[in-house]
């Protein structure tokens, strides 16, 4: 069975087709990091307008990479939510249009469902149950996966995403948008020794995060170095950098441990943009191997926003059940309304 998967919840346009018997067999993705960037942020009503630039052309590509007509296609996914009103609206129409012109069957995926099983289209791939790590721009959560639609909210943020929280440190200390990568770029060069940050709620007896208050520590550091030096040279931001991720990947890590001591589960899955962090991996591969874990990543290129995972799980959703369609929007929809498969 073919599925085509169309991304656009925000400011990538994604579009992939999924085979259920070859795998993924086409991937095409467009970023819109370099227009976002001359206003700091993302502006909704650009990344709307972009995706209707961009969905129908990489549809073309997909194809052609793959080798396939539109009519070999079985089933059309797209991202129904959480998301950019319009931006969804984009995918949306596009699908629910192409699959009524063709009499396929069109697939409503969750965006955070695409993310969560992502790492299954890695290998080697975990089996079900397995704990994950969502983090993300917007979104950093502990869920235990039992199945293909059968997931439990275990810990959660409950301020900012570690995604937020690198984004906005990045500002304060003066970065250019996207600043949180470029944060971590930096963090590679500096002393984890010179600063240090609070760790919060790393002792708590819940799985809860909190990474608002960083920022303010941040804040605070920058403004005791600069009553010391003058100024914060590169040197002082890159240790500032170091520091901010020692304590987030620090109580990402300590959290999810304990998650998998307090469950019984085995297997844990990274997905998300943070989750392709290099601290974040390494630390994680460190942790799970001295007590006998496993840890599963999908490959870099999907841990930012994708077609792919939409594909994918459109074709899981249409596996185990009669997937749920329409032409509707969802952008604010919590995965525990998720339907059950």
């Amino acid at each position: 069975m073919l599925v085509l998967g169309i991304e656009s919840s925000c400011d990538e346009t994604g579009v992939a087709l999924y085979d259920t018997e070859r795998g993924l067999i086409a991937d095409q993705l467009h970023s819109q990091m370099a227009m976002h960037a001359e206003y700091g942020g993302v502006v909704p009503e650009l990344a709307s307008r972009d995706h209707i630039r961009r969905v129908r052309p990489l549809t073309d590509a997909c194809l052609a990479e793959a080798g396939v007509t539109l009519q070999d296609i079985d089933a059309i996914a797209y991202t129904q939510g959480p998301g950019l009103g319009g931006a969804l609206l984009v995918g949306a129409s596009y699908a629910n249009a192409l699959a009524y012109g063709l009499g396929k069957p069109v697939i409503a995926v969750h965006h955070l469902e695409g993310h969560l099983l992502s790492p299954l289209l890695a290998e080697p791939r975990p089996d079900f149950p397995f704990l994950a790590l969502l983090v993300s721009g917007g979104h950093t959560q502990i869920m235990a996966v039992r199945g293909v639609g059968q997931y439990e909210i275990l810990g959660e943020t409950l301020d900012d995403a570690a995604g937020e929280a690198f984004d906005k440190t990045a500002k304060l200390l003066g970065l250019p948008y996207p600043g949180g990568p470029l944060l971590s770029r930096l963090a590679e060069e500096g002393d984890p020794a010179r600063f240090e940050l609070p760790r919060p709620m790393l002792h708590s007896a819940n799985l809860d995060m909190s990474f608002s208050g960083l920022k303010t520590a941040v804040l605070m550091l920058s403004k005791q170095v600069k009553a010391e030096h003058g100024s914060i040279d590169e040197q002082a931001r890159k240790d500032i950098c170091r520091a901010f991720q020692e304590a987030i990947v620090e109580v990402l890590v300590s959290k999810c441990i304990k998650a998998l001591k307090q469950t019984g589960m085995q297997r844990i899955v990274v997905a998300g943009g943070v989750g392709a962090n290099k601290q974040l991996r390494a630390a994680l591969d460190d942790a799970t191997r001295r007590r006998q874990y496993q840890v599963f990543y999908p490959p870099l290129k999907l841990c930012t926003d994708n077609g792919a995972m939409i594909a994918f799980a459109g074709a899981m959703r249409l596996k185990y059940a009669t997937p749920a369609g329409g032409f509707t929007v969802k952008p604010r929809w919590e995965l525990s309304n998720l339907p059950a498969v």
